[in-house]
């Protein structure tokens, strides 16, 4: 066989008996009518309805994926696909494999990632739950927009299509629903030419519930944004935070604060105290989770974080964290002092908490600095060898390796 054709038509497999013939029968006159050179392969992820014998005698090349999972399945077909491309999408005869122009189109003419978009192409009445069509997508889809900076309006369509080698070469890792993530996600990140054209989504032939779980998938695509973005899961909640609390902290500090009938005061200062540290807390987790993952390869190298890490060095931070705790601990000697010319006795309560809180506050976010400053030295003793993302990769070779299973493929 080829070791190398221009187009894998991909489709994962899980007991898909019912829907399978019909696609493999699209996919494969699509192959003959526009003379591609190509190949529909079966990732089957341990079917037990009959599905691999129906996928030969269709014409396919069946590649049992032992682990399961959405994420696994895809990832076992992409690395035994023989193709130059790739297009993936259900078995379940929902995507029309029979009309799969456009997405080759943008592939020849150099695009790493097509993808599908279900509302400019058409969604069959009934053919997409409503709680999906209008909250679940459109705003999963916007977050990943605001998040990434991308303007793929569909980001969960079942049908896309990119280049083997650019995708294997991102060393995708999630193994469930999540991967259609993942794919978008890490492909912008590294900078890929990524594009869109419209695709129509029909009603599934097949009798059974769908293997989608609305929540539950749900909440692994929105958790995987956010851990991908610590911009906006860790620095601008704790910027908000940290502002806040500065603004609250110092005013109350000085003297209490009476809006209409309701006055502010010591009560309110803890509260702002508390702020402070959570939002320098969330800040310092942006800065260590952002150094990890360019690291360990997550994330390509940012040049704003290379400028920003010239200026805020080890000794840097040491001095910052020196300063807060001394002005900390100069602030708790004053308060001992005013205790003792009072002769060690009972204290007003709401001034002697507004000499003591800044004095707290300084010492806690003061070790807050100087042991993120330690720890963020540690990770950037890491090897510095390690690929970027996107770099391109020595990949498998598809015509050795028939079966694939994707052990050792960690969970996100």
């Amino acid at each position: 066989m080829n070791p190398e054709l221009e187009l894998t038509i991909l489709m994962p497999c899980l007991n898909e008996a019912e829907t399978l013939e019909v696609c493999i029968r699209k996919a494969r006159g699509f192959l003959e009518r526009s003379g591609i050179e190509g190949e529909v392969v079966i990732a089957d992820n341990g079917s037990t309805d009959g599905s691999q014998g129906i996928a030969e005698r269709a014409g396919a090349r069946v590649v049992p994926v032992a682990e399961k999972g959405y994420g696994n399945a895809l990832l076992g077909g992409i690395r035994a696909a023989r193709g130059r491309f790739v297009i993936m999408g259900d078995a379940d005869d929902s995507y029309d494999f029979s009309k799969l122009d456009p997405f080759v189109d943008r592939l020849r003419a150099g695009a790493d990632l097509v993808m599908g978009n279900r509302f400019a192409g058409g969604v069959e009445p009934g053919a997409m739950p409503a709680l999906h069509k209008y909250i679940g997508n459109p705003v999963l889809s916007f977050i990943g927009r605001t998040f990434f900076g991308t303007r793929i309006r569909d980001f969960h369509c079942g049908l896309r299509g990119f280049r083997r080698d650019r995708l294997l070469a991102l060393d995708l890792h999630t193994t469930g629903m999540e991967f259609a993530s993942e794919v978008v996600v890490r492909s912008v990140i590294a900078g890929y030419d990524v594009t869109e054209v419209p695709t129509t989504l029909s009603k599934d032939g097949r009798s059974r519930p769908p293997h989608l779980r609305s929540f539950r998938d749900g909440w692994r695509h929105l958790r995987f944004l956010l851990l991908y973005s610590p911009r906006w899961l860790f620095l601008f909640p704790g910027t908000l935070l940290l502002a806040l609390g500065l603004v609250a902290g110092v005013t109350l500090t000085i003297t209490p604060v009476t809006i209409g009938s309701v006055t502010f005061d010591v009560g309110t200062l803890l509260y702002a105290v508390a702020a402070i540290v959570v939002g320098v807390e969330a800040v310092t987790f942006w800065l260590l989770t952002k150094v990890y993952a360019i690291e360990e390869g997550f994330m390509p190298p940012d040049q704003r974080m290379d400028r920003l890490f010239r200026w805020l060095r080890l000794e840097t931070g040491l001095i910052i964290a020196a300063v807060l705790m001394v002005a900390g601990i100069l602030t708790a000697i004053g308060s001992f002092l005013i205790w003792q010319s009072r002769g060690f006795g009972p204290l007003d309560t709401s001034t002697s908490i507004r000499i003591v809180v800044p004095a707290v506050t300084g010492l806690i976010v003061g070790a807050q600095v100087g042991l993120t400053s330690f720890f963020l030295s540690i990770l950037g003793l890491g090897r510095r060898n390690r690929p970027v993302v996107g770099a391109p990769a020595r990949l498998p070779d598809a015509a050795e390796q028939p079966v694939v299973t994707t052990e050792g493929v960690p969970s996100a």
